[in-house]
């Protein structure tokens, strides 16, 4: 439920980056951090109207920060959902008492309740295309007499297409009806059905369905559908239906029992009764990197041996690689491929099926969002390797060209048009912040005068110059502008006893910090005289940082950065 959550606002009100503690900071660390931006904020302290009231403002923040921090219930409601969080509507009738578990439950029953408020207004859209091509001339066209050829250019056509599509539609919370329909063709004849499902949950444990169906080539369609979790790691399904047409009644009964055999792994018996008889059994295991497949299945007309194997790339993109075989007494299938995401939404897919007597075929799948487009293309009848060379050479070379000159490009733009107006709706805020950033500066004056008269004295930690933001080294990018601010004072101000230690968060929730480059990542650069040798550091927007560090190297040949 938290991602629902704006993590803009969270992000913008970080209480542990002002207070600079630790998320684990106890109780004795939160007094301590509170008392000292207490004395650096207080108002009696600033005799200048405009100081005073600047003062007034950032010791209310801090005050704010500590009273949630230091309250074990309202710490634990935000560090679940940030500062919102502890907005919502029905928090006024949660005990005080509660502990930070039952907190977040109460948490999510609010959020519940509030889901259930929008049922009648959503629906679960899935649809699916799929177009068979029939690209056998490219191939199989060499294999005929010259003279029997008629023109140069090779014969392609659609053989088949289907189209099909289903909505959900919540009528009560425990109530649903799904319609779905669908249309086909396949050399020149064509056909259509239509479904209405209506499901029905009646306990924790189970739900079930009853189905009514029509269609013009298989007659009217009665079916019923149960799902029951026997055990925890146990459930079955149990699946039964009537299909009407000119040749009478013909009855279809379908079983499936299924086991978590471990963690990861699920065992699967089907027995299926009817038109096409058979007993199936397979084993599939799932992990983080892996997914693998091995199934058995005894039937008429079709009895095989089937496997398969996934490997997921643990990337940005999401690429898998599978492989499988298939044999049985309709002959032997091989397949392999991969699949990779494109986009937020776009994941696109391309398997190369080699098999006897089928030949060699190509099938191509996006999907983008709940909706699937699916091109099986048949290259030969054939096993010719040429077939099978394009088959897997030509998706790739393709993929990396359109990656290259349509995606990548159309990704960047989409990317820089979201942190643009995600500049544009935090402009106002970022001003605030700015403006907050400038009046902490201004009262931290003093104490940095002080701290480092004390510090000199003892030859301790003096910040000479420190940058936060974006830095721009890469001679790729000379041509975009560093966007960074001086954070020098802020960070003096904040060193105790000749150490300088943040915290592992968002330095631009610190007192005197701002976000220079909303969206973009950030750095920090500080250069330091320690012991009377001058060091530099450079660390990262959410990394902890600690100075001195252990290692003493003088920064002598360290140029400093020029900013435009």
């Amino acid at each position: 439920m938290a991602s629902a959550l704006d993590d803009d606002e969270i992000c913008n009100d970080d209480y542990y980056s002002l207070l600079n503690v630790r998320r684990e900071a106890t109780q004795e660390e939160l007094k301590a951090a509170y008392r000292r931006l207490c004395m650096l904020y207080h108002p009696d302290k600033h005799r200048d109207p405009e100081l005073k009231r600047q003062a007034e403002t950032l010791f209310n923040l801090v005050h704010e920060a500590y009273e949630v921090l230091s309250d074990p219930q309202a710490r634990a409601i935000y560090d679940i959902y940030g500062k919102r969080g502890l907005d919502v509507d029905g928090w006024e009738v949660v005990e005080r008492k509660r502990s930070p578990a039952e907190i977040r439950e109460e948490y999510e029953r609010l959020q519940r309740e509030r889901e259930e408020r929008r049922l009648q207004q959503r629906t679960n859209p899935k649809g699916t295309i799929s177009v068979g091509i029939d690209a056998t001339d490219l191939f199989d066209r060499y294999e005929e007499d010259y003279e029997d050829m008629v023109g140069g250019i090779p014969h392609i056509e659609i053989n088949r297409m289907q189209i099909s599509q289903s909505i959900e539609a919540p009528l009560t919370t425990k109530d649903t009806a799904i319609l779905s329909g669908s249309l086909s063709t396949h050399n020149g004849n064509g056909g259509g059905t239509i479904n209405l499902a209506l499901r029905r949950v009646t306990s924790a444990k189970g739900w079930g369905e009853v189905e009514l169906g029509a269609g013009d080539s298989h007659g009217p369609l009665f079916g019923m559908k149960i799902f029951r979790n026997l055990t925890p790691r146990c459930f079955a399904t149990a699946q039964c239906g009537l299909q009407f047409s000119s040749r009478g009644v013909r009855p279809g009964v379908t079983t499936v029992l299924a086991r978590h055999l471990d963690k990861n792994t699920m065992g699967y018996l089907q027995w299926r009764w009817g038109i096409q008889s058979s007993m199936n059994t397979s084993i599939v295991r799932d992990t983080k990197s892996t997914h693998f497949t091995l199934a058995v299945q005894l039937g008429i007309p079709h009895t095989f041996m089937m496997m398969s194997y996934q490997y997921k790339f643990q990337d940005e993109d999401q690429t898998k690689i599978k492989g499988s075989v298939k044999s049985g007494f309709f002959g032997t299938v091989v397949e392999y491929g991969a699949e990779r995401k494109i986009s937020r939404h776009s994941v696109v897919g391309a398997t190369v099926s080699v098999g006897v007597p089928q030949g060699v075929s190509l099938k191509i799948k996006l999907n983008r969002a709940s909706q699937t487009y699916f091109f099986p293309i048949h290259l030969t009848d054939q096993l010719l390797p040429s077939a099978v060379f394009y088959a897997t050479v030509g998706p790739l070379v393709f993929y990396l060209a359109i990656q290259q000159l349509i995606i990548r490009p159309y990704v960047r733009a989409q990317k820089e048009q979201e942190l643009e107006k995600h500049r544009e709706s935090s402009a106002s805020n970022i001003a605030k912040k700015k403006q907050e950033a400038e009046a902490a500066v201004l009262l931290m004056q003093e104490s940095v005068r002080r701290i480092i008269e004390a510090e000199e004295s003892r030859m301790g930690l003096i910040i000479l110059n420190a940058w936060y933001g974006k830095f721009v080294t890469d001679n790729s990018r000379k041509h975009e502008r560093a966007k960074v601010i001086d954070v020098t004072v802020p960070l003096q101000c904040l060193v105790k006893d000749s150490k300088l230690i943040l915290t592992e968060a968002s330095k631009s929730g610190l007192p005197g910090f701002y976000d220079p480059c909303v969206g973009e990542e950030k750095s920090l650069k500080v250069l330091y005289q320690f012991r009377g040798v001058m060091h530099q550091v450079l660390s990262g927007d959410t990394e902890p940082l600690r100075i001195p560090k252990q290692c003493k190297c003088p920064a002598q040949n360290n140029a400093l950065p020029k900013f435009s």
